[in-house]
C-alpha cells in the first residue's frame, strides 16, 4: 500500500466487480454481457455512465479469470486495472482492493459499484463523492423505504397453498410473521465510497470473522464499528437481477435519451 501523502489530493477510483454469472437471469451468458441497447451490453452502459460522471477517476475492473465474453473495447478508459474475481462478490471486491493497493494511496477514495446498475444518475455520484470526502467512515447511495415491509415467518411455519382440493403436494408459500416498522429503513444502492485503506482493512477483517454478514461494503464497515453516511439518491438506480429488471433498465435509459432534459444528471 502506498503511504498517505498530506501534500497530495486523494485520487478517485472506481472498483467494479463484474465476475459474477447472474444465474437468476436464466440467460445464456452472464448478465453483464446481455444486450441493454443496440450494440451495447450492460457492462458497457454502466462503465460509460461512470466515465461521464467522473472522467478523472481511475478504474479497477474485476473479471472472471476465464471470462470469454469480455473485450477491452468495452472499457472507455485508456489506462485501467484488471483483477481476477473470487468465488463471492466480497472476495472479488477484496481482490480489486488488493490490486488497487499497488497503484493507489490509503486515502484515495474508492467507489465500489455494481456492474448491474447501469441507471445510476451522474448527479447522485457527484453528491456521493462530496459527502464521502467529508466523512471519515465513507458514504453510500441509498433511498428511504417507502413500501410496507413484511417479515416472513420461518420456513417451518409457512402455510400450504393450492386449489383447496385436498392435501396433495401443495406448494408452501411464506406467511407473514409481522410488519416491520419502515421508519429509519433505507434501501442500499451503489456506488459505495470509502478510503481505500479503511475499506480494505474492514473487508479483510469482516470476511475473516463472519463472511455471511457481508452483503455490501458498508456492512463490512458496520462490523468494524463504523457508521457510513446515507446519501439520498434517485430510486431508479435499479439492479438488474431478474429478466424483468433488464426490460425496465432498457426503458429507463431509452426514456432518458429521448427526453430533452435528461434526468441522468438530476434527481
Amino acid at each position: 500500500m502506498m503511504p498517505t501523502d498530506a501534500s497530495r489530493e486523494p485520487r478517485l477510483w472506481y472498483l467494479v466487480p463484474a465476475a459474477g454469472v447472474g444465474s437468476r437471469m436464466q440467460a445464456d451468458r452472464p448478465k453483464q454481457y446481455l444486450e441493454l441497447s443496440p450494440g451495447g451490453c450492460v457492462l458497457e452502459a454502466t462503465l460509460a455512465t461512470l466515465k461521464r460522471a467522473l472522467p478523472e477517476a481511475g478504474l479497477c475492473l474485476v473479471l472472471g479469470a476465464d471470462d470469454g465474453y469480455f473485450s477491452p473495447s468495452m472499457v472507455p478508459w485508456q489506462d485501467w486495472l484488471r483483477a481476477d474475481g473470487g468465488s463471492e462478490r466480497a472476495d472479488s471486491v477484496l481482490a480489486g482492493l488488493d490490486c488497487l493497493s499497488r497503484h493507489a494511496h490509503d486515502d484515495d477514495l474508492v467507489l465500489v459499484h455494481d456492474v448491474a446498475r447501469p441507471c445510476v444518475r451522474e448527479a447522485d455520484i457527484h453528491a456521493l463523492v462530496a459527502t464521502a470526502r467529508r466523512s471519515a467512515d465513507g458514504a453510500i447511495l441509498a433511498a428511504p423505504a417507502s413500501d410496507t415491509m413484511k417479515r416472513a415467518a420461518p420456513a417451518g411455519d409457512s402455510r400450504p397453498h393450492g386449489d383447496g382440493g385436498g392435501d396433495g403436494d401443495k406448494e408452501r408459500a411464506p406467511s407473514i410473521a409481522h410488519t416491520e416498522p419502515r421508519v429509519g429503513l433505507w434501501h442500499a444502492f451503489t456506488p459505495q465510497a470509502f478510503p481505500l485503506g479503511l475499506l480494505r482493512r474492514a473487508l479483510r477483517e469482516a470476511l475473516g470473522e463472519n463472511p455471511a454478514l457481508i452483503t455490501d461494503e458498508a456492512s463490512a464497515l458496520e462490523a468494524c464499528g463504523r457508521a457510513p453516511v446515507l446519501v439520498a439518491a434517485a430510486r431508479d438506480n435499479l439492479k438488474i437481477t431478474h429478466p424483468e429488471d433488464l426490460a425496465m433498465a432498457r426503458l429507463l435509459l431509452a426514456a432518458r435519451e429521448a427526453l430533452p432534459d435528461s434526468p441522468r444528471t438530476s434527481a
